[in-house]
């Protein structure tokens, strides 16, 4: 037995307003700000990216330009959700920097001085 394929979303979802601190988004008539603070992985997007925007259901906000999913209660509520994004750096990747030759010339820089 097959599903069907979902039909046309109902329910619209916008960007109004960015600015330097978050951007607001109109979810049918309500309007909520995501700060950055709150919501890093939006910060440093292009516009372009950040504007699109698809509401599958009415809990769920979804970008896919940015992989990027949220439950509406999350944007509502975020006390109730407090980790946080955080960027860890990549160690096999600064191990593979270090490899190229940076540890062995700050190595010979060290014992020069």
């Amino acid at each position: 037995m097959r599903s069907a394929l979902p039909g046309k979303s109902i329910s619209e979802v916008e960007v109004t307003n960015v600015s330097r601190h978050g951007f607001w988004l109109l979810i049918g008539e309500r309007e909520l700000f995501l700060p950055f603070e709150k919501f890093p992985w939006f910060r440093d997007v292009p516009i372009g990216q950040l504007l699109r925007v698809e509401q599958p259901h009415s809990a769920h906000l979804y970008w896919p330009d940015l992989d990027v999913d949220l439950a509406v209660e999350s944007i509502e509520f975020p006390e109730r959700f407090p980790l946080v994004s955080r960027a860890r750096p990549n160690n096999a990747l600064q191990r593979t920097r270090a490899t190229r030759g940076g540890a062995a010339m700050n190595r010979r820089s060290r014992a020069r001085r």
